[in-house]
Parts: C-alpha cells; structure tokens; sequence
C-alpha cells in the first residue's frame, strides 16, 4: 500500500477528519487523486431534490460542465425555484424544471411517463432527495415517508427510466447516501421500521442502508446494459437538511463541515468521470470506492433480509418481484 492510499485510508477510518472538509483538502493534494471529469455537452442530468444544498451544488456542477440539466422539485413552483438558482450559479446553463412529489406513486409512474415521452436520453440520474421528518409519517400510498422517499422513490425512478438510460449507454445512476448506513442493518420483517421506536436520525441511516443494498442490486440486474449503478456518500456537508434536522450537529462540527459543492464534488465525477462506468454497484467518497461495511459497524445484512428488501419495495411499486 502506497503513502497516499495509506493517508487516505487513516482519513477515512478516522470519520471526524475524513467526512469533514479536512479529508477532501488532504485528498486533493495527494498523487493519485482523480482527474476532473471531462466536458459533457450533449449529455442530460436528471437531478432529485436539486433546490438547495447537495442537490443544486451538483446541478451547476453539472452545468458547468455544459451537460443539459433536468432540476426535479416537488412542485412546479419549487422546480423553477431550482432552475433559477442553478442559473444564478451558472449564467448560460441548460437547465430545465421537471415536477414530481416523489413520495407519491401515482406522480412518480405519471412523471416518468411523460419524461420518457419527452427526452430522447438521459445520461446520468440522481438520486438525491432526503426528508428526516420530526414524527412518523405515511404517504398516501400508506408507505412510511422517509422509506417511500429514499428507498421506494429511486428505485421506481430507475425502474422506469432504465430504458431511456439503456439508450444513453454507457449511463450512470448515483444515489446519495449517507455514511450513516455503517451504523444501520436491514431490519427483516419490519422493512419500513414501523415496529421500530421512532426517531428520525436513526430511521434515516436505516433508510439510506437500504438505499445502499438495493444500488447494488440495482447494479447486478442491470450488468450489461450499459447502465452503471453507484452510491456516494458526501461526509458532512453543510445543507438545509442538516441545518432544520441536525443543529447540534452543525454547531459541533461547524469548524470542519463542508460547503455543498464540497459536498457534490464525487457526484458530479461520478457523473462524467471514465473511472465510474469501469465497475458498478460500489459505494464511493472523495472519488474514492469505499467498503460498504466496517468492523466497528453494524456489519454485512443477512441474504435473506436483502432478497426480502427487494421483493417488498418491488411489490410496493406494482412491478414483478
């Protein structure tokens, strides 16, 4: 193992000095970080709770790259909210509102058919969107709203969209997780955590977990295709979410959180970057794949729970199992 690998590896173990702005400023002086990705006119990005934080950041990030931006927001107001600030970011970008209120189903199937109407491709999907409501809450689908939104919503994106990314290819998915997922394993036999007490930091490691096991899944069934599945996670970036959900949390990191462009920075490589579609189904961080599990966290799921995540969120959204 060179010097650098072994620096890289101490950041990320270490948590504290590796998920905060630290570890990227040490990462991008070391030998071997990557190159920025290449320019990408031409390309479309579809980009999920893209209004604020990680999500704009990696829209303009895009933009700047001079790909074809698609800002998805909850409501048309918010979508064009989301465009006009990505144009404030970047003067001349291609940016363009879509509308969806993911936690619902029926908007979902209703936004990806019109969207697949109107685009002849889609190069890069992400999956971005996060919610950490204060109390359980339930869509009116009746699924729990944090699982509907990370677990149920992306997978019923890729789902419908992998035939447009199919006619991109080689296209990306990436979805945002968080490096909360270490602590968290797939509860089998209470999948959306209804018979687990309620609170909202732990429901969303659980929920970002599952995220996790289905983008590798997602990546083995979709081997061949062209389609390259991967998650990221951003360290601890300092976004509305974490500002409304986590203020302690901010105050107590607040000397080494990053910004939000800090933040997007391995979504926008993973976007355009060669090295992302020479494997799938990893787990990245500072444009580096990671290990899913550590020792010192919760550890691999059980096989069983992993099929079982599958069929469930596969039964939720209508589609064979």
């Amino acid at each position: 193992m060179d010097i650098a690998t072994r620096i890289d590896t101490v950041l990320d173990r270490s948590i504290v000095l590796g998920y905060g702005n630290v570890g990227l400023q040490v990462r991008r002086r070391l030998p071997g970080w990557p190159a920025d990705p290449p320019p990408m006119p031409g390309k479309v990005v579809l980009v999920t709770g893209a209004g604020s934080g990680i999500g704009l950041a990696a829209a303009a990030g895009f933009a700047r790259l001079g790909a074809s931006v698609r800002v998805l927001g909850r409501t048309e107001e918010r979508a064009a909210e989301a465009a006009a600030r990505t144009r404030e970011r970047v003067p001349d970008a291609d940016v363009r509102p879509v509308a969806c209120d993911l936690a619902s189903l029926e908007e979902l199937r209703a936004f990806i058919e019109d969207f697949s109407g109107r685009e002849e491709r889609l190069d890069v999907l992400v999956n971005n969107a996060g919610v950490m409501p204060d109390e359980r809450e339930h869509t009116e689908d009746g699924v729990e709203l944090t699982f509907a939104t990370h677990v149920l919503a992306p997978w019923v994106l890729i789902d419908g969209l992998a035939p447009l990314l199919e006619r991109s290819a080689p296209a990306r998915v990436i979805t945002v997780t968080s490096g909360g997922q270490y602590d968290q394993k797939i509860p089998d036999g209470d999948l959306q955590s209804e018979d687990t007490d309620y609170g909202p930091k732990k429901i969303y490691a659980r929920t970002k977990r599952e995220q996790l096991v289905l983008t590798e899944q997602w990546a083995h069934r979709l081997a061949g295709r062209g389609v390259h599945v991967h998650a990221m996670h951003p360290g601890w970036a300092d976004t509305k979410g974490v500002r409304n959900w986590l203020p302690v949390f901010r105050a107590l990191t607040r000397p080494i959180i990053r910004t939000p462009e800090e933040g997007a920075d391995t979504i926008v490589w993973l976007g355009g970057a060669p090295e992302a579609i020479e494997s799938t189904g990893k787990l990245w961080h500072d444009r580096r794949s990671r290990p899913t599990t550590y020792a010192l966290g919760a550890g691999a799921d059980d096989v069983v729970a992993r099929a079982h995540l599958w069929s469930h969120v596969a039964e939720l959204a209508g589609a064979p199992a």
